[in-house]
């Protein structure tokens, strides 16, 4: 049976070959990612708002940057020093993160994951300072 002329009835039955995954799910190059065939969910959409007022408060927007949500740090009601401080301490994980920050106001600033897209405003629409 193992010979060149062994027939398709031969082999019959002794194996069936069955995919183990749909071909979108297996890699074509290293790295690759099937697209979702869905949108995203309505959640991962979201981001939070954190008005700082004590260095205390620091440790909450690391905790949202470290599960992939988007932060929109508003620096304007803290003192001085503190704010300075918090942004130090934001710059610092947003670095070992890999993250991205965007300045959005005076004192406001956009502490976005890896992954996630910023698109830019029309030039003017935002005041820069």
């Amino acid at each position: 049976m193992n010979g060149p002329d062994a027939t398709d009835e031969q082999w019959e039955g002794l194996a069936e070959v069955v995919p183990l995954r749909s071909s979108s799910e297996w890699p074509s190059w290293p790295d690759h990612r099937a697209l979702p065939d869905e949108e995203p969910a309505e959640e991962m959409r979201r981001f939070i708002v954190i008005r700082v007022q004590t260095f205390a408060d620091a440790r909450e927007v690391a905790e949202y940057l470290m599960a992939q949500i988007p932060v929109l740090l508003d620096l304007s009601s803290a003192d001085t020093d503190v704010a300075k401080r918090i942004l130090d301490f934001s710059s610092g994980v947003v670095f070992g993160l890999g993250s991205g920050m965007h300045r959005v106001d005076t004192n406001v600033f956009l502490l976005a994951p890896v992954g996630t897209e910023v698109a830019e405003s029309v030039a003017g629409a935002v005041p820069r300072s």
